[in-house]
């Protein structure tokens, strides 16, 4: 966490204020959302302190005093984003009574996508952990609405191509003929429905189980806990450089 004094890079400041991740934070600058000592600031060079006043849609944002790093089994029907213009629930809303401080999701899962979704405030983890080059490992047990057979299950391994986007698993493995247990270590859009639409099969359930050392458990859906210590330094230390 930079000193109160320090001065750094705007969309630094906001990703450690808890607004969002450095990367969607350079989006809500770019969109002159942002104010510094009441000017509109939309230049991602600017750097700023804890000393400069510094709004997000009128509202004043602050330094976190405390870093903060959460599991959330995520149920279907929220969406992963910090407000849905559509009045959609949404995931973060299910963690304010238990955290004072802003929380933003780690990656994505879509709305009808169930399982293990991570919250934080320290922007320097969140940027690691969905930096492209990390390789993390992703887990999905996966209900298939028709049979995946031994074939298939090697097809989404050695990779399929669909509207021109190349898609791989892993590891794709049957435990039965409508159920499948799938590892990523991409994050597109919708990857696993768009691999098994391909070969004809609908989702019926698509649960994310692990993500790199940790794992689900028995979390059930709504709740949550913090990761422990050696569960963030493990995560950091599978992130490759």
């Amino acid at each position: 966490m930079p000193d109160s004094k320090e001065e750094i890079r705007l969309q630094a400041y906001l990703a450690h204020c808890g607004v969002a991740s450095r990367r969607a934070s350079e989006q809500i600058i770019l969109d002159g959302r942002v104010c510094v000592n009441g000017t509109v600031v939309t230049a991602l060079g600017t750097k700023v302190s804890d000393s400069d006043t510094v709004t997000v849609d009128g509202k004043r944002v602050h330094l976190e005093e405390r870093k903060c790093y959460v599991l959330l089994n995520k149920p279907a029907g929220f969406v992963c984003s910090s407000s849905d213009e559509k009045g959609r629930q949404v995931a973060a809303d299910l963690l304010r009574d238990s955290y004072k401080e802003r929380l933003y999701n780690v990656g994505r899962l879509d709305m009808y996508s169930k399982g293990m979704i991570l919250f934080t405030n320290d922007g320097d983890f969140a940027a690691k952990l969905s930096h492209p080059s990390s390789q993390i490992e992703k887990e999905y047990i996966v209900e298939t609405s028709q049979d995946v057979s031994e074939e298939t299950a090697k097809l989404l391994e050695k990779g399929v191509r669909v509207d021109n986007v190349f898609y791989k698993c892993v590891r794709c493995e049957v435990l039965k003929p409508r159920k499948i247990k799938i590892i990523l270590i991409e994050g597109k859009n919708r990857e696993i429905r768009k691999m098994l639409e391909s070969q004809n099969i609908g989702t019926r359930s698509l649960v994310r189980v692990r993500i790199g050392n940790v794992n689900l458990d028995d979390l059930r859906p709504g709740e949550h806990r913090d990761l422990t210590e050696r569960e963030v330094k493990g995560l950091l230390a599978l992130c490759r450089d």
